[in-house]
């Protein structure tokens, strides 16, 4: 498995390339966003581990600019800026997990052992309810051959919660199947999430309404 390693400061990209190394990965460490970009066009990756503080172009406009490609590659942003605001921006950039430094190298394996296991799991490419399609290969969700615009985080929530309509999910679920854990994750970023998807849900005619059940979590009913 190869494995794209993006990070400015010398001494800490050595660490995490000496470490994925001795995993078993083989790794290209790069120390800027645009030899980034033009190691992704090129080459195909497992896995990119982009730090956000990057010299002329952030780890956020990295991963925005990689999922304008089409690329669904796993991408965990590493970076000191630990705020809510900080992670929802990352994470609406198309990132799959934000990982808050310094962090121990085992933690760093473990979400990167994640994010790969989950890349291979093989779900069906594509899951109709009401009158949402969504296509797991692009990335795509659509009513009635429209496409609604989502990031890669917000496709994950919605089918997840449409796979299990009419069931709950809770909180903790959530949490661990879409953001990899509660750890260093604020629970509130479940909210805002849930809140972004009902905007984009409600403003057309979808056919499920994302519905809280309080103290517990949220499922998705069909409203036709």
């Amino acid at each position: 498995m190869r494995i794209l390693v993006v990070e400015d400061d010398e001494q800490m990209g050595a660490l995490i390339e000496r470490g994925l190394v001795a995993d078993g990965y083989d790794v290209l460490r790069l120390s800027n966003g645009m030899d980034a970009l033009i190691a992704v066009a090129h080459e195909d990756f497992g896995l990119a581990a982009i730090d956000v503080m990057l010299p002329q172009m952030s780890g956020f406009e990295v991963c925005r600019r990689i999922r304008e490609t089409g690329s669904t590659m796993p991408v965990i942003l590493l970076t000191a800026r630990d705020t809510v605001e900080d992670r929802v921006f990352g994470l609406d950039s198309g990132a799959d997990d934000y990982l808050t430094k310094p962090f121990a190298f085992a933690e760093l394996t473990a979400r990167v052992r994640a994010l790969l296991r989950r890349q291979s799991m093989g779900t069906p490419l594509t899951l109709e309810l009401g009158r949402l399609v969504l296509d797991s290969r692009d990335l795509r969700v659509s009513v009635a051959g429209h496409t609604i615009s989502m990031s890669p985080k917000e496709f994950s929530l919605l089918r997840l919660l449409c796979s299990r309509a009419g069931a709950v999910v809770d909180r903790t679920t959530i949490l661990e199947e879409i953001w990899d854990g509660t750890l260093h994750i604020d629970p509130n970023i479940v909210d805002q999430y849930i809140s972004y998807l009902r905007r984009k849900i409600d403003s057309v005619a979808a056919g499920i309404r994302i519905v809280t059940v309080r103290g517990t979590g949220y499922t998705v009913e069909l409203t036709e």
